[in-house]
């Protein structure tokens, strides 16, 4: 059992995936997980859909699980989703990590998160997600950069998921975390809705090929999150309106009219052998 290892050094080092290297010691995430696991699963009667389409690529291939942001209860029923078979690496703003004089960057650490500069291009927290990914790891990103009508900013898309996930050569994988915004709303008490984690099919970076180049990531980000407000709202990606929810970004429904975008297991076949 590791005690003493430094946040740093745990950033660097595998959680899961196909490394034989020295991991993070899992204990801590353990305990966590049976402990906070009970607990959500009295309060909030949780359940997960679409697990089989990250356990699809357990051993074959990494993948970036990608999310819309709505509660700080995200990355708690992310973590908890994924488990026990797979870690997944949450990728948080690097504040978080010297809360509580650093004992919440330590525990945060434990669990396979790391920190990212918000707002910059912080190119050591994509190195480290790379790496990940080429490890066979998880790594969870939600691109909109804050939560949705309850964070200091405006959601807007960010591509770097996207870019991660091409360097790592790893599909995104959409998700999303169904009414954990209702535990909690300004100015009423505490609330214990049911709530679902669900996981769409991985999608390849390489589907938006079509695109112009500098266009790619960003319409690669932009139908990726399109997939997750659907499984958010239950309905088809056609129906969620973009423009309304990033009305300052660039719309791509056009772009995306009439082309088939491969997905699941038999494009990530069917890739392989391509390659």
């Amino acid at each position: 059992m590791s005690v003493f290892l430094s946040r740093e050094q745990m950033w660097d080092m595998p959680l899961g995936g196909s490394s034989e290297g020295k991991q993070i010691p899992h204990w801590c995430g353990n305990i966590l997980w049976a402990v906070i696991g009970a607990v959500c699963k009295l309060l909030f009667r949780y359940r997960v859909d679409g697990r089989e389409n990250i356990r699809s690529l357990q051993g074959k291939t990494g993948c970036v699980i990608v999310g819309n942001h709505t509660s700080y209860l995200d990355v708690v029923f992310f973590y908890l989703a994924v488990r026990t078979k797979q870690w997944i690496r949450l990728m948080g703003r690097d504040s978080l990590f010297e809360t509580g004089g650093g004992l919440g960057g330590q525990i945060l650490s434990r669990v396979g998160a790391f920190p990212v500069k918000r707002g910059s291009a912080d190119r050591t927290s994509v190195k480290r997600a790379v790496a990940m990914l080429k490890r066979g790891e998880v790594v969870g990103i939600y691109p909109e950069g804050t939560r949705r009508g309850k964070g200091s900013q405006e959601p807007e898309l960010h591509s770097g998921g996207a870019f991660i996930a091409r360097m790592g050569k790893a599909p995104l994988v959409p998700a999303t975390v169904r009414n954990a915004e209702k535990v909690k709303v300004k100015g009423k008490f505490f609330r214990f809705p049911k709530i679902t984690v669900e996981f769409g099919e991985p999608i390849e970076v390489s589907e938006f090929d079509f695109l112009p180049k500098e266009d790619r990531l960003d319409g690669c980000t932009w139908y990726v999150m399109r997939e997750c407000y659907a499984l958010s709202r239950r309905c088809a990606p056609e129906e969620v309106d973009m423009r309304a929810l990033f009305p300052d970004g660039r719309d791509f429904t056009d772009a995306f009219r009439g082309v088939e975008i491969r997905r699941g297991a038999k494009a990530l076949r069917e890739e392989g052998a391509a390659a």
